[in-house]
């Protein structure tokens, strides 16, 4: 075990100098948690919007479903996304388990159902604002999702932040379908994992300094994002 105060120094050195194998880990890390908030973006915003503004049969269920599902346990994820990956599953012609598109879609996963979630809240607390306009022009939902989604757009952002923030700290689901594979599905969860098991603090510290400094500058966007649409009343 390493001197933590040595450790300490030299993770600040590797962050410092931009040592290599840090940026590799953290650029991976970034390439897949923002494509699986953006393909989250892509399913949950929509979705969210058209639960908030449709009523049908079920709706209630539908909303305690996506609430519930924004705390799905990530190694149960990881393990629903192996089977299917596998090659037993229905998807293992595709040869994806153990790559970043793997880590992908188990993130994707675990992001969507906060994003529509959080997306559901934020466009139904504004329909009641603009609904009576809109039926007035003859709107349709198409139009209406559009139009709320653009209006609300301010605190969307925040939403995909912590989308983001949630992606990027995860741990369990990409280990099962990465299997934290060096210079391939290694990211800065994993990697922290593995470098403090083996001792080695300074790369583990190094990684979590820079974890710390990615969730803290995301929450702090966030914030400032909120007290914006604070001040403006929407976005």
């Amino acid at each position: 075990m390493q001197d933590l105060g040595g450790a300490f120094g030299e993770a600040l050195r590797l962050i410092v100098q931009l040592d290599r194998d840090l940026l590799e880990i953290v650029g991976l890390s970034l390439r897949v948690s923002l494509s699986a908030v953006a393909l989250a973006a892509l399913i949950g915003l929509p979705l969210g919007a058209v639960v908030a503004i449709c009523r049908f049969p079920g709706k209630a269920i539908v909303v305690a479903t996506l609430n519930t599902f924004m705390g799905l346990p990530p190694v149960v994820v990881g393990l629903v996304v192996y089977l299917m990956l596998s090659r037993a599953g229905p998807l293992g012609e595709l040869g994806l388990l153990y790559t970043p598109s793997a880590m992908i879609v188990a993130q994707t996963v675990l992001v969507t159902p906060i994003v529509a979630a959080l997306a559901r809240q934020t466009v139904e607390d504004m329909r009641s604002e603009y609904w009576e306009q809109l039926h007035a022009f003859g709107v349709g939902t198409g139009g209406m999702v559009a139009t709320l989604l653009w209006e609300a757009r301010l605190s969307l952002v925040t939403v995909l932040l912590a989308g983001f923030g949630r992606a990027v700290a995860e741990v369990g689901a990409v280990i099962i379908v990465g299997g934290n594979i060096n210079h391939v599905t290694r990211v800065m969860t994993t990697a922290i994992a593995l470098e403090t098991s083996k001792g080695a603090l300074d790369l583990a510290l190094g990684l979590g300094i820079v974890l710390l400094a990615l969730v803290l500058g995301v929450n702090g966007l966030a914030s400032g994002l909120r007290g914006m649409v604070a001040r403006h009343g929407h976005a």
